[in-house]
Order: structure tokens, then C-alpha cells, then sequence
């Protein structure tokens, strides 16, 4: 680890390493700084991606952190009907289920292969600031040791706690509705379909979210839950409910649990702003997380690639200003954006529907079909059947 670098990426996940492949082809010397001792462990992640947003980010797929390539996507309501999506209409659903450790492990030594330099065991402990107020590098504690590293460029890419964008100024505390609890069992001997993933809408088991299954092989899956924040209402209570879902399905009750992983999802808005005079936030820091599903694999590789892009651009014309960082903004602004404000409205008016009103949406869709899933195109169709079950997502049609 040197004294001086042009960009420091704090944090190793897919955002910040990806960034780095992009800022070291690109020609900037480039340090990630992981405070874990090993890249992806431990796993807090459902593992699926989609396959169209990772080829837009142009992520090198590598079969071996592929553990299954999914046919499609079924939206189950309460009463067991279902639509059923493929990769024509709804591709950014639809795409890999992945072992997320080998993932990440597989970006970062993809950066570093590029020209990065990687050190594990190194924790951010501040922002370094010259004699007017500017970035110009971190503190650090590595092994134990505390250091000074310089640079002309600081990425946070550490997680929708981001101390980074805190220490920054530019993240705000999420409010409750704008997080999501994840509580997730890996099992083993289930009866599953193992070319679809699954997402179970229900009131009654997921208030304010949903249950899934993501399929490892034929009898193993991710079956894991995800509700907001608000809706937690005692220690326990998520794991309450997802073991109830699990005893009210006798082929997954079969089932044997055999991994437990539980974290937090940011489904908030974006921030007003990523990017300050030398300082950018990319993948869950910078809030890029889908609000809707809280898929945030392929919104962080995306991101990545334009912030790695911008740390190349900048070194070469020796500008680090937050004018001239305005050319990542504007990039993944122009990618994500608009769908992300989109599927929050959505997610915070979804708060409020019963299993009811998600039974009959779902029969109407899966009845009369949709040749792109978006939110827009699926409130369009439910309009036309049903204009009272759209009353509050009128702002969205």
C-alpha cells in the first residue's frame, strides 16, 4: 500500500470493485480498501442477478459463480394464482441465481487483474481534508495500524451505512419505510421448480414486502423474506413470519435448513447528490438499490462501470471537481434513475394494499398478459380492468 493513489474505493462488494476494473483499464492507479478479511463473506445477499443488467454493466460472466440460469420469474399471489414472466418481457428480473461470495471474490480479482491494488483487513476511519476544507484522501486502520493514504478521488462504496457519505454530508438517515429487513435460510430436500424464482405477495406473512425462493439446484434455494423496517414489531418477528409462510407450504416445510443470513435493503430514493468535489458514492452507498424488488447487483455494476469510467476521465484531464464528476452523475442518473423514483412511489403505495387486492391483480395480469413488466405497463393493464385497485398509484400512470 503506497502513500498516494488517484482514486481510494472503499468497500470490495460488486459497485466498488467493478469501479475499480473500469478506473484501472482506464490508466488511474486505483487502491480498494475492504475491512473485511476476505472479499464476500460473509454472503447478506438473496444472490440473484439479472443477466441483461450485468452484460449492460459488462461484467465477465464466469460459470463459476453461476449456480443456475433461471427460465423465469413467477409473481405469486395469496391465493396461489400466479404470472409468469421470461427474459422477452421482463429481463431485468430474470437471469442467474449466483453464489455471491465467488461473485464478488471474482470482480475484485478481475480489478485488481486490470491494475487495481487490493487490501483486505483495512477499515476507512475518515476522510482527509487539505488546508481548504477539500478531500484528499482517508484514514485508515490496517491490521491495527493507523495510516494516512492520499488521493486525488474517494469512492464510497461502502453499503447503504455508508460512513463515507456521512462523513460527506451527502447521505441522509434512511426512515423506516425506506429499509428493508432480510431474513434468509439456505434448505436443502425441497420440492421446487428450479427454473423459476419466486416471489410469494402476501399480507399476511410479508406486510410491506414480500417472500422469496431462488433456486440453487434442483432441491436446494434461497427462501428468504423482506419487509420494511415499520413493519417489524418485536424482536423475533421476522423470523416469526417467514417460519410461518414455511409450515404453511408443506413442500418447503420438507425442507432442511442448512445456512441463515439476515441484513438490512435501502429501498429509498436516490440521493440528491453523489458527488461532491473530490468524492463519489456508487452501488447501495449511493442509494442505487431497486425499491421495489431491493435487487441491487445489477444497479451497482452499472453504476460502477460509469463512476470507473468518470475516475479515468478525470485523472487523464486532472479534474476532480464535483462539476466535472457531473459526468458519472448524469451517467447513472440516465440509466437508473427514473425507474428507481418510479418503483419507490410504487413500493409506498404497495404498503398499504391487502392479500385481496393482490389476488386480483395478480389474476388480471397473469389473465391478460403484459409484453413488457414494469411498473408503468402493469398499472396500465390493471387500469383498464380494474381502475379502483390502482387508485393510489394514479400519480404513476
Amino acid at each position: 500500500m503506497e502513500a498516494e493513489y488517484d482514486a481510494i474505493i472503499v468497500g470490495a462488494g460488486p459497485a466498488g470493485s467493478h469501479t475499480a476494473r473500469f478506473a484501472a483499464e482506464g490508466g488511474a492507479k486505483v487502491l480498494i480498501i475492504e475491512k473485511r478479511q476476505e472479499v464476500g463473506s460473509p454472503v447478506r445477499c438473496a444472490e440473484g442477478a439479472a443477466r441483461r443488467s450485468l452484460q449492460e454493466a459488462e461484467v465477465i460472466i464466469n460459470p463459476k459463480w453461476v449456480s443456475g440460469e433461471m427460465d423465469g420469474a413467477m409473481i405469486i399471489a395469496p391465493n396461489g394464482n400466479y404470472l409468469e414472466v421470461d427474459e422477452s418481457n421482463a429481463g431485468d428480473e430474470v437471469g442467474y441465481v449466483i453464489e455471491r461470495d465467488l461473485f464478488d471474490q471474482d470482480l475484485a480479482k478481475v480489478a485488481v487483474q486490470r491494475g487495481a491494488e487490493l487490501v483486505l483487513k483495512c477499515a476507512c476511519t475518515g476522510l482527509l481534508k487539505d488546508e481548504n476544507g477539500k478531500i484528499c484522501g482517508v484514514k485508515v486502520n490496517h491490521m491495527g495500524e493507523e495510516k494516512e493514504i492520499r488521493s486525488k478521488l474517494v469512492i464510497g462504496a461502502d453499503g447503504h451505512e455508508s460512513l463515507v457519505g456521512r462523513w460527506a454530508g451527502l447521505s441522509p438517515k434512511l426512515e423506516k419505510n425506506d429499509i428493508i429487513s432480510g431474513l434468509q435460510y439456505r434448505m436443502t430436500n425441497l420440492d421446487i421448480n428450479h427454473k423459476f424464482v419466486q416471489f410469494f405477495l402476501t399480507k399476511e406473512f410479508a406486510p410491506g414486502g414480500y417472500i422469496w425462493i431462488f433456486p440453487k439446484d434442483e432441491t436446494t434455494a434461497n427462501v428468504g423474506i423482506g419487509i420494511i423496517l415499520s413493519e417489524i414489531k418485536h424482536k423475533g418477528h421476522l423470523k416469526e413470519l417467514l417460519d410461518g409462510w414455511i409450515a404453511a407450504n408443506p413442500k418447503i416445510a420438507q425442507g432442511k435448513i442448512i445456512d441463515i443470513v439476515a441484513g438490512g435493503i435501502p429501498v429509498g430514493l436516490p440521493l440528491d447528490a453523489n458527488v461532491m468535489d473530490g468524492l463519489m458514492l456508487v452501488g447501495d452507498a449511493g442509494r442505487q438499490t431497486d425499491p421495489i424488488t431491493g435487487g441491487g447487483i445489477g444497479n451497482g455494476c452499472k453504476a460502477g462501470r460509469q463512476c470507473g469510467l468518470t475516475i479515468a476521465a478525470a485523472v487523464k484531464a486532472n479534474d476532480f471537481s464535483a462539476e466535472f464528476l457531473q459526468m458519472y452523475e448524469k451517467g447513472w442518473r440516465d440509466l437508473l434513475e427514473e425507474r428507481l423514483y418510479r418503483n419507490w412511489m410504487a413500493k409506498e403505495a404497495c404498503i398499504a394494499l391487502d392479500d385481496d387486492v393482490f389476488n386480483k391483480i395478480v389474476t388480471t395480469l397473469s389473465e391478460v398478459g403484459i409484453d413488457e413488466v414494469n411498473v408503468f405497463n402493469l398499472l396500465k393493464v390493471i387500469n383498464e380492468k380494474h381502475p379502483e385497485l390502482v387508485e393510489a398509484f394514479s400519480d404513476l400512470i
